[in-house]
């Protein structure tokens, strides 16, 4: 009995780590160690760094910088994170990265918005039209440098829903929107930013 409970749980083990996504039904996800984070990530050093508990990014108006999940994120999925914008106008979460595709989630200080956009990136390429994309939804929000904002992000049957401090939201339809249906995850930054309590979580 020993043996088959030892067994299973073996097994459980290698299948949570062998998994292609970033979290598992049995598992959430958090950023706290630097070596989880150069191991399930990809990123320059110089742009995105974790120090103790706060992960925080460095870019500038004509370089993004951008750090990329290695795995890719479940079908559903909620997304929690807080973020401070110190520097510049611009935090997005990319959502379902595929290829150079994935849909923009982001906080627009200069434009006041929230916004749901389709997102495309080239890494080796810094030009216009090459990262960016067009607004598809958006609302207004006062957003302010150095203040910190609670992000949630549930996509579930393929149904987005974008939430910052739980009174601004946006809402669509992946299908309807012709949005990446699953991807990698990142975060991208035109100045600095810094993120707290990330926690990435299956939905059933």
């Amino acid at each position: 009995m020993k043996i088959k409970y030892i067994t299973l749980l073996v097994s459980s083990l290698i299948m949570i780590s062998c998994s292609t996504t970033i979290s598992t039904a049995k598992k959430e996800y958090k950023t706290t160690e630097v070596s989880k984070l150069k191991s399930d990530w990809n990123f320059d050093s110089k742009e995105w760094f974790l120090e103790k508990d706060t992960l925080t990014g460095n870019g500038g108006p004509m370089h993004w910088g951008v750090i990329e999940s290695k795995k890719l994120l479940p079908k559903n999925y909620e997304i929690d994170l807080k973020v401070n914008m110190t520097k510049e106008s611009l935090f997005e979460v990319m959502l379902n990265i595929d290829q150079e595709k994935y849909i923009r989630t982001y906080l627009y200080q200069i434009d006041q918005n929230i916004v749901i956009g389709q997102g495309v990136y080239n890494k080796n390429s810094d030009e216009y039209g090459k990262r960016g994309g067009p607004t598809l939804f958006k609302k207004t929000m006062k957003l302010e440098n150095n203040k910190w904002y609670s992000i949630k992000i549930r996509v579930t049957n393929n149904q987005l829903y974008f939430s910052v401090n739980n009174e601004t939201t946006l809402e669509c339809s992946l299908d309807k929107s012709n949005l990446s249906p699953q991807g990698k995850l990142g975060f991208l930054t035109n100045g600095e930013a810094k993120i707290t309590d990330l926690t990435i979580k299956t939905l059933q």
